[in-house]
Parts: structure tokens; sequence; C-alpha cells
């Protein structure tokens, strides 16, 4: 039995490449239903209006039809993990990542319901996105580590390098955690038809212009400090390997900001909201790839025991110019 329920390397990391789609596809139909404001369109959970089967309102539709779609999202995760176990040869760590897609997802259905029953509250809203990004963090995580053997990928030996690239990370999570608080304070908090709908109003009338400036500022810092990062890995000697999807995440930023520019212009328009929220999610995805792509470093200890074995005569000849001093 054991036998013909092994799965091969090759299909196994195409399961986590479904579900990473899955994922990354629930997060914009999700953006979607608030953008709408449908976010009420059901106003019970897991049924609409009581029903099986939704009544034909285009609120109501877009609504349930996202929570169609996170049945979809729930039979790719469970495929991802339960396919770990019987892939060949066994990780354990794939084990683990496949783990958390389904209990992530299970959790966003809870959250899901708990932000229906408050009526879209801000903070529960905003909680469930960034739950969302946690869930592409670790489907990302899954579907890189399924494609690579542990040993096909060489370690790095440039720690400025990569610790450069892993810096960028709290950058673009506070650049999203600002954004998602610039949504729950704008005009798109899920609300239709006169329905009340609670915002952040921490600066009172304010509160969306302040968020917005912050949240540019943190994006320019985020962009900026990615350019820096480009001329760091240039540097001589440094490791070039992320430099193509880190020049995608410097290209996808710019992006943003013309994006974020021309919203904030036309008085936040639902579809370019929805274009800027979906070049965030690009954009995250290229920041993974970038650290992925970055690797892991060599230890220290194996260099300086490998360093500490060498002979005298195995170790490289002093230049000649040494010996006229």
């Amino acid at each position: 039995m054991r036998d013909r329920l092994k799965i091969t390397p090759r299909l196994y990391a195409n399961v986590t490449l479904v579900a990473l789609a899955a994922l990354s596809l629930i997060v914009l139909t999700g953006a979607a239903v608030r953008l709408t404001g449908s976010g009420l369109g059901c106003p019970d959970w897991p049924k609409c209006y009581g029903q099986t089967v939704p009544p034909l309102d285009t609120h109501a539709v877009i609504e349930y039809g996202n929570r169609v779609l996170t049945g979809f999202v729930g039979l790719a995760v469970i495929a991802a993990s339960a396919l770990a176990w019987v892939r060949r040869p066994f990780r354990w760590h794939l084990a683990l990542f496949g783990a958390l897609l389904p209990l992530g997802v299970i959790s966003q259905a809870i959250l899901g319901a708990l932000v229906v029953k408050f009526h879209l509250a801000p903070g529960l809203v905003m909680l469930h996105f960034i739950l969302s990004m946690l869930l592409l963090d670790a489907a990302f995580a899954l579907a890189w580590c399924a494609r690579y053997e542990p040993w096909e990928r060489r370690r790095s030996g440039d720690r400025l390098g990569v610790w450069a690239v892993r810096a960028l990370i709290p950058l673009g999570q506070l650049t999203i955690l600002a954004g998602t608080i610039a949504t729950g304070s704008g005009p798109h908090a899920g609300a239709h038809e006169g329905e009340l709908v609670h915002r952040f109003d921490f600066e009172g009338s304010g509160t969306l212009e302040w968020v917005v400036q912050r949240h540019s500022a943190i994006a320019a810092t985020f962009g900026l400090s990615a350019i820096g990062v480009w001329l760091l890995l240039r540097r001589p000697g440094g490791d070039r390997r992320a430099l193509k999807p880190l020049s995608v995440v410097i290209g996808l930023l710019g992006l943003q900001g013309a994006v974020g520019g021309i919203q904030w212009a036309l008085e936040l328009p639902a579809e370019i909201v929805w274009a800027h929220i979906a070049l965030a999610i690009t954009t995250w995805l290229a920041m993974l790839w970038t650290v992925a792509t970055a690797g892991r470093l060599e230890p220290r200890r194996a260099t300086a025991s490998l360093e500490s074995k060498e002979s005298p005569d195995d170790r490289p000849a002093e230049p000649a110019l040494s010996s006229q001093s």
C-alpha cells in the first residue's frame, strides 16, 4: 500500500504550485469582495440568507463565490499537506510546511465568520488579510523547497549580501501592514447601500490622509533600501544570484508608487485600488523569491574547519611582490 501511494518529487512540486496559486487567487477575490462593498452580501455564515444557493444579488453572489473558492483552496492545501507524507524521498520540513496550510485555511474560515458576525470590524478585516499573507509565506516556502532537493543549490558565502536581502522582509511587511490600515480607514471598508461599517478613526476625519502619508513614506523607504541592496550585491566579491528577482521587486515597487499616486489623485476608485492590492501581492511573492534565491549561508564553523585543515602546501602561494618588501 505504501508503494502504491508514493508520489514523485516532480508531481508533488506541481501540487504545491497549485496550492500557492489558489492561495494567491483567494486573496485577490477577497479584496474584490471588500472593494465592491460585498462584505455583508451574505449576512450569515456558512449559508447565504439561510440558503445553500445565494439569491441573485450581485453582492451576495460575489461574497458567496469567494466562499466557494475557499472550498477549492481547502482541497488544494489538504492535498499539499497529505501528499507530503507519501512523497519519496520523504522530507520532514515539507510535511511541516504542508501542515501549516490547512491549519491556516481553517483559521481563515473562523476569522471570516467573525468578520461577518462583527459587521466588518476593521481590526478583524485587517487580521484576515495579514493571515492570508502569512499563508502565502508558508505556501511559497513549501513550493520552493519542494522544487529543489537540499543538496541541489550551493550555499552562499556572502553573509553581508544575504542578510541585507533578508533585512528587506520586515520593511515589506511593515509596508503591507500600513496599507491594510489605510484600506480600513478609507471608503472601501466593505459597506454597501448605506450599511454602517466602522473604520479606523484614531486621527479623526484626517485618519485616512495621515495613514496614507505614513504608508507612502514606508513604501519609499522600502524601495530605496531595495535599490541599496541591489547595488550591494553588485559589489566585487558579492553573490549576484538574487539580482534578477530583486530587480523585479524594484520594478514592481516603482509601478506600485505610480498606481498609488494615481488612485489617490482620482479619489480611490475601487478598480485601481484592486490593482494596487494585486501588485502588492505580486511584489511580496517577488520578495520571497528574492530571499529564496539569495540562498542559505555556509556555516561559519564548517568554513573555519575547512581552512584549518588546509596544509601549507595546499594554500595559495603568496604574491611574488611580498618577498621584495
